[in-house]
């Protein structure tokens, strides 16, 4: 691992320190041998300030270049790494969270366009906000990809509750402007485009805050909107915007596409010929994908998101993660908790429902595998691993603390694992809700299981 020390007197601030086992990855394992993929520290210590790291490494080596480290939080019986990241999920599917599924489409109208109809109440996006980012950092969940929906308050709500913490959070104005209530539905394609650059430019890069063009998925936005939106990201693409929807979920779905869009050619087509599809085009599920349009993503540079309990909620396609990582065309994916259809706002727990869906086609995912679709696998699919998913100098310091003792059986069934992979895959599969004990974001310590108040504000912690 390569280390640098960065002195306190040369750049500021105060150090703060984090002591334990740590585990980082440096590439992929999916095309690597996994001993070349990550770094293991039986003893560690990551060095922060300013919301950075600026050193780890072996504890007895990066203690003795910090002689005015004296602020370090020691854990024992627990594993750090870096925080989460989610790929696809709906902040504002939260108060619907486990309502009963029969089919996607069903799914949909019953529960979901009703619930985010009540959006347009900024104090209940407010409050939905709130609880939405405490379920997430519960969980050691530091970024995530995220649908607000139609209405500018549920924007605004998320961002600001963003910025509350630090998190660095993608989000934005969903367009959807027929095939939908009328309670949801946007006015015209040109305001809604007109309304979603507005909060591009109140909110993309402000803070660690980052925006995203989001038709919710073809089939609810006319083809003028289509247009729109794709010109609007393709404007903004230099500036690092992103483009968020949905894609080849269920076969309803995808039927419903062809029928409205017959002149296009796949689902994926439809996207691509309106100028929807791109470097930092992130589109959620992808379970029933031609040959063709995998050759579309990866030649557009698109990331895909495997949203396991979603799909096996509501009884959707399958997502093929070898399929999307064929070496003659591989398109980057990450892991997606999907709220509301998804179960649980918990990665770890993803991870073990992914597992299950491979295994179902004769494949698998272990947890080096799993862990690195987490972190640096998400950071990649979200073209932000140059800032986050490592545990390195320089990357901002988002981190979680995965506690190896969470129960009374657990820490029984543990001691029967001897590597800490195996260990980390037995917490996976067991799907514990509790696995989590602290979670820093930009150094801060935003979420500690043990203190009394258990989640705080960065404006209510110092660096």
């Amino acid at each position: 691992m390569n280390n640098i020390n960065v002195s306190a007197k040369a750049i500021g601030g105060k150090l703060k320190g984090i002591r334990g086992q740590i585990i980082t990855f440096k590439t992929d394992p999916f095309t690597h041998s996994a001993h070349q993929c990550y770094d293991y520290l039986p003893d560690g210590l990551i060095v922060m300030q300013n919301g950075t790291i600026t050193d780890v490494g072996n504890y007895t080596d990066v203690i003795t270049r910090h002689p005015l480290l004296s602020d370090i939080d020691t854990y024992t019986d627990a594993v750090i790494t870096p925080g989460f990241i989610d790929c696809h999920t709906h902040y504002v599917q939260s108060p619907m969270i486990g309502s009963f599924g029969d089919t996607l489409l069903d799914w949909l109208n019953q529960y979901t366009f009703p619930t985010e109809s009540r959006f347009i109440d900024k104090d209940f996006a407010a409050i939905s906000a709130r609880m939405f980012f405490r379920q997430l950092l519960e969980h050691g969940t530091t970024t995530a990809n995220v649908f607000a929906t139609t209405f500018e308050t549920s924007v605004d709500a998320f961002f600001e509750e963003s910025m509350r913490y630090d998190t660095r959070m993608i989000s934005g104005k969903v367009l959807q402007d027929r095939n939908l209530p009328d309670s949801l539905k946007d006015t015209s394609a040109e305001e809604s485009i007109s309304l979603s650059e507005q909060l591009l430019n109140k909110w993309h890069h402000r803070g660690r805050q980052l925006y995203a063009v989001a038709p919710r998925f073809a089939p609810t936005s006319t083809p003028l909107q289509l247009k729109l939106a794709g010109e609007l990201y393709q404007r903004y693409l230099p500036q690092g915007i992103y483009m968020h929807t949905h894609l080849d979920e269920a076969h309803n779905e995808i039927e419903w596409v062809r029928r409205l869009f017959p002149e296009r050619t796949s689902y994926t087509d439809v996207y691509d010929h309106y100028g929807l599809l791109g470097p930092t085009s992130v589109m959620a599920h992808c379970c029933i994908v031609s040959d063709e349009e995998w050759q579309i993503l990866h030649d557009r540079g698109c990331t895909v998101a495997h949203c396991p309990s979603s799909n096996l909620f509501l009884g959707d396609g399958r997502f093929k993660y070898w399929d999307a990582i064929q070496q003659s065309r591989p398109v980057n994916f990450g892991i997606g908790t999907d709220v509301g259809a998804g179960t649980n706002f918990s990665i770890p727990r993803q991870l073990g429902e992914a597992y299950k869906v491979a295994m179902l086609h004769d494949h698998s995912l272990d947890a080096i595998q799993s862990l690195y679709l987490a972190t640096k696998g998400g950071a990649t699919a979200l073209h932000l691993q140059h800032l986050i998913g490592s545990i390195a100098p320089g990357y901002e310091a988002d981190i979680a603390v995965i506690d190896l003792k969470p129960s009374e059986f657990a820490e029984w069934r543990l001691s029967f694992s001897e590597s800490i992979f195996d260990k980390l895959f037995v917490l996976f599969t067991l799907g514990l809700d509790n696995i989590n004990k602290a979670t820093y974001v930009a150094g801060r310590k935003v979420f500690d299981r043990s203190r009394e108040h258990t989640h705080l504000y960065a404006t209510q912690l110092q660096y």
